[in-house]
């Protein structure tokens, strides 16, 4: 009898998910994780992943850094050609009319400005440098169907400081005072999406390459900074959750806030409202991981 995987189930080209993904991969343990399930996704249709800096606090190369790692896990699952990847920013705005100008800025500009009626979902997982660029460098893109997915910004009501935020807090002014699509999965939700290392073992350790090395990076990743930590939080898959299903967590529509120099909320109530994520589903969000890597690995990492 046939194995049949997620991968066999007929998704239509028009009922496909538009999906760009911007990712600091680099910085931390958990992007790997997001971008690996962004692409073993079959009802997405993935038109490219953004490298993204992550500041220089941790590497003054770090856009690179990032690129770097993604061209990794592409490699790790065989895909190193089937997937566009864009480099986006080096760097962060130097103020709110200045773009950076990137190949991801552009991706984002040609996939926005395309004749189709289906939105563009850019889920951002750290700094929004390259959509804010872009805003920027091609103002029509503000009247297309976009909708900016994004991991970031303090606990609401007050803000404070927020690592991704951090990175680049006058791209996102820029955004915020757009009229931009925006759900914010802000850090009291992204939080939320621990998991232990026993649980990742038992169902990934021997999921082909990709799933070893993602335990091995994310433990080695905790040995250096966090020795106690005996499981991560995968803050960046929650921008995978909702774009599945939208409903997959509690949210409200609030008026965009802008951010201060000490990124805290800014509420003047002037600008168009956005969705915020009071929490998400994480069961949902890695249990479908789970079994889509368990797939590929059992397909021979094939799609």
């Amino acid at each position: 009898m046939k194995d049949f995987t997620v991968f066999d189930v007929p998704f239509p080209p028009e009922a496909r998910q538009r999906v760009i993904v911007n990712t600091d991969a680099k910085n931390e343990a958990d992007d790997q994780f997001a971008i690996v399930h962004a692409v073993l996704t079959p009802s997405f249709d993935l038109h490219g992943i953004i490298p993204a800096h992550f500041g220089t606090g941790k590497s003054a190369t770090s856009m690179q850094d990032s690129y770097d790692e993604t061209m990794l896990l592409l490699r790790l699952m065989g895909l190193e050609d089937d997937i566009r990847v864009d480099a986006g920013a080096t760097h962060a705005m130097p103020d709110e009319s200045t773009p950076v100008d990137s190949p991801g800025a552009q991706l984002i500009i040609e996939e926005a400005m395309k004749d189709d009626d289906r939105p563009l979902h850019i889920a951002f997982y750290g700094p929004v440098t390259d959509i804010s660029s872009a805003l920027l460098l091609e103002p029509k893109i503000e009247s297309r169907n976009i909708r900016v997915l994004w991991i970031g910004g303090g606990d609401w009501p007050n803000g404070g400081r927020e690592y991704n935020l951090s990175n680049d807090i006058t791209a996102a002014n820029v955004l915020m005072k757009s009229n931009l699509e925006v759900w914010q999965i802000p850090r009291t939700t992204y939080r939320t999406m621990s998991v232990g290392y026993a649980e990742l073992i038992e169902k990934m350790y021997t999921q082909g390459e990709i799933g070893k090395y993602l335990i091995d990076q994310l433990v080695e990743h905790n040995a250096r900074t966090r020795p106690e930590m005996e499981y991560r939080s995968l803050g960046d898959s929650p921008c995978i959750g909702i774009i599945l299903d939208p409903e997959c967590g509690k949210f409200s529509w609030r008026p965009a806030p802008t951010f201060d120099a000490q990124m805290h909320y800014i509420h003047s109530g002037q600008y168009r409202p956005i969705r915020v994520y009071e929490n998400v589903n994480a069961r949902f969000i890695h249990e479908d991981f789970f079994a889509k890597l368990a797939q590929f690995a059992r397909r021979g990492s094939k799609l």
